[in-house]
């Protein structure tokens, strides 16, 4: 018997793409999701790789460095994740699939242009929420994202007072 045989395949046979199907203990899902990662979302050609690190901005932190060329183009990602990182593929896709969520979720957001990032070795240690703080940190750095606005319990600053009088002798 195959290690296959017992793997129950799910399959969505709705005619709605987002619909739900409960079979057995799994929840039937649509196979293709069309607005995750599409190709004009992406830095896929070695020509605008090498643009990008010739004529970009780069910013680097501990796990990664980013190097963004602002163009007209929408946000568009490239990921750079070498066997140096991790000789292992599971831990090199791992640290893939976690930069390209975080970037599907800050797209809206970013500023147009081309984004690469170079994973360091310690990415391949570090946890998703890590990985995840260390591009938006990247991005603010960059002046790609902007930084969050202030929050807190205490008020702004007021400007300073006038002195008091003084009290005149007479």
């Amino acid at each position: 018997m195959s290690r296959h045989a017992a793997t129950p395949s799910i399959v969505n046979h709705s005619s709605s793409p987002d619909a739900t199907q409960a079979s057995g203990d799994f929840a039937c899902v649509p196979a293709v999701d069309d607005t995750g990662f599409p190709r004009a979302a992406r830095v896929r050609a070695k020509a605008e790789f090498d643009k990008v690190f010739k004529q970009g901005r780069r910013t680097a932190e501990p796990l990664m460095a980013l190097h963004w060329l602002a163009d007209d183009a929408p946000a568009r990602l490239g990921l750079a994740v070498s066997r140096k990182v991790d000789p292992r593929a599971v831990a090199r896709n791992r640290i893939k699939r976690v930069l390209r969520d975080a970037f599907r979720h800050l797209r809206g957001r970013l500023a147009p242009g081309a984004y690469v990032l170079v994973a360091r070795p310690g990415a391949s240690r570090a946890t998703a929420t890590d990985l995840r703080a260390t591009f938006e940190r990247a991005l603010q750095r960059a002046g790609a994202l902007p930084r969050p606005g202030a929050t807190g319990t205490m008020r702004a600053s007021l400007p300073p007072a006038a002195p008091p009088p003084h009290p005149r002798a007479g």
